[in-house]
């Protein structure tokens, strides 16, 4: 699997800010069950308003389960989510299985239940599309 966040930072945000945020992203990026990553500049069209991604690959959902629960992610994304002044997510797989998207949106949905300041911290990004995978 393959999970893409593309954004763009709130206005006023310096430079050493951004350097924090992606420094925290590349720290995410690098726990055990992630396969590869790149963090950095957006590439795709500027008029979309993204100028940086996140992307990591994933082996299964057993890996992402351990992904979305590793402690660094847990604690980095209250360095992250503060900053962002818009937020896309995507993802997609060469397992063709149909409820696959199903299984994934779940697991986020038991997160937010388990973490509900972490739910509440995602409703913060003022312009954030997050396919919940149903």
């Amino acid at each position: 699997m393959v999970h893409i966040l593309r954004f763009a930072f709130k206005d006023g945000t310096t430079e050493e800010e951004k350097e924090g945020v992606l420094a925290t992203m590349r720290r995410t990026a690098a726990v055990g069950p992630v396969s590869f990553s790149a963090v950095g500049q957006d590439l795709g069209d500027p008029d979309e308003g993204f100028t940086h991604a996140y992307c990591v690959g994933i082996e299964d959902l057993a890996a992402l389960e351990r992904y979305m629960h590793d402690p660094v992610h847990l604690a980095g994304d209250a360095g992250i989510v503060p900053y962002l002044a818009r937020l896309s997510a995507v993802r997609l797989s060469d397992d063709m299985d149909p409820g696959l998207g199903g299984k994934i949106g779940a697991m986020h949905l038991r997160k937010v239940a388990l973490y509900p300041e972490w739910g509440r911290l995602l409703e913060t990004i003022p312009d954030a599309r997050i396919a919940s995978g149903a």
